[in-house]
């Protein structure tokens, strides 16, 4: 039996020891969750840079060589031979479904797509000019108001009721949210589609025809529900866990999860690497933009490179650039000049010693904005596709959180700077 290991603190001279934790993959961890009773002092780690916020067997990110499973299978093996909900059910159950687990799980998301007539006249309360993250944030909570009044958490079929439930209606909800901002007729699901077919029926379709979608366009935007679907312990899903962890509805913890989503460091992404290619505008000034991201006296920065955790190439990235180029061929725009000017600019910084010394490598969100928008889907509503597939982890995270035994809820502690105590004059 081998010894278990420590990390040795010292303070003013005196010695405590810590635990080290190892998991199945990655870094190891010291448990700190003693250090306060045992030496009187917190940990400082502003952004989370280097705390591990919990234990997960979900999914595992190897930034360093550019590694990311779901439940420990590559998520490239996963984009080439499986469906989204496939991947679903692996992240819900911890297996892949056999046919007649994937048949039955397909059967009870598209009989729950249909949204709440009362929930679908809820989008009359926002303005028609309302962001769709906007409109997401305020109809998911509401589901909490429908759904889950006598739901007990710890019971796994409501847990799983409550997955299966989200899953299914996500795609309706956003859909919704882009008719509306546009003002067009709302479109129900039709349970002759699969999942992301009838995503895409009710985004584009209207009551004076028949939409038939196109297979390649719902494989690629199946592919990129899949790319999305978790990411370990990104903001969302760390706000996920925390608002689950006071006992919330986790419609509401959802709703939380995607407000976070919508900022521009994190799901709003996508749009802010395709307005800085229309910057750029044109492979020619390529060398200009290289020169001013390396200038630290000037403010721009290439976007769509980088990543907290990812410091290698993202596989996801290879794969999103195979789908762009695939989904352009078949709406003949091979030639697309945002794609040409996207893969050139790639390719300089790849070959460009500053960008390789910093470890600067596209991320899943370069590629993803040109893809979506020639798909067809506006950019607002880019950050909604990415919650639509993410919504699988952000619920599996959850479950994993509350069913945890060692859980408690989140109280982070501070290093005050204010005054010191004071007397009222």
């Amino acid at each position: 039996m081998s010894t278990p290991r420590t990390a040795k603190l010292i303070i003013d001279g005196k010695t405590t020891e810590l635990p080290i934790l190892s998991g199945t993959q990655g870094a190891g961890a010291i448990d700190i969750r003693a250090l306060a009773a045992k030496t009187g002092m917190f940990a400082y780690d502003s952004g989370f840079l280097s705390t591990a916020s919990c234990e997960s067997k979900i999914t595992y990110v190897g930034g360093e060589n550019g590694v990311l499973l779901y439940r420990g299978y590559p998520i490239e093996q996963l984009a080439e031979q499986c469906s989204f909900l496939e991947v679903a059910y692996l992240l819900k159950h911890g297996e892949l479904p056999n046919a007649s687990q994937k048949a039955e799980f397909e059967e009870t998301i598209t009989r729950l797509t249909m949204l709440h007539e009362q929930i679908v006249r809820f989008y009359q309360g926002f303005r028609r000019d309302a962001h769709p993250m906007a409109v997401m944030v305020g109809v998911v909570g509401a589901l909490s108001a429908f759904y889950g009044q006598a739901a007990d958490t710890a019971n796994p079929e409501h847990r799983t009721t409550r997955f299966n439930r989200l899953v299914a209606k996500m795609p309706t909800i956003v859909a919704l949210a882009h008719k509306y901002s546009v003002g067009e007729p709302f479109m129900y699901p039709r349970y002759d589609l699969g999942y992301t077919a009838n995503f895409l029926h009710m985004m584009f379709g209207n009551p004076c025809e028949t939409y038939e979608p196109n297979p390649v366009i719902v494989r690629a935007l199946d592919t990129i529900f899949l790319l999305h679907a978790d990411h370990e312990q990104n903001a969302s899903t760390s706000t996920m866990r925390i608002a689950g962890s006071s006992g919330a509805n986790p419609y509401a913890c959802v709703s939380a999860a995607i407000a976070c989503f919508w900022g521009p460091a994190h799901g709003g992404a996508n749009e802010v690497c395709l307005n800085m290619l229309e910057e750029i505008g044109d492979v020619s000034r390529i060398p200009e933009y290289v020169r001013r991201a390396k200038d630290k006296n000037d403010s721009f920065t290439l976007k769509g490179f980088g990543h907290r955790i990812v410091n290698s190439v993202d596989p996801r990235t290879t794969v999103m650039r195979e789908l762009c180029a695939r989904v352009l061929r078949e709406r003949g725009m091979a030639n697309d000049r945002l794609f040409a000017l996207a893969q050139e600019l790639e390719r300089v910084v790849r070959e460009d010693d500053y960008f390789i010394e910093h470890r600067l490598f596209p991320n899943v969100y370069y590629y993803s904005g040109i893809v979506q928008k020639a798909i067809g889907i506006p950019p607002a509503m880019f950050p909604c596709i990415v919650a639509l597939g993410h919504t699988v982890g952000w619920m599996v995270q959850w479950e994993e959180m509350i069913t945890d035994a060692e859980q408690k809820i989140s109280r982070p502690r501070q290093l005050y700077v204010g005054h010191a105590r004071r007397d009222v004059p």
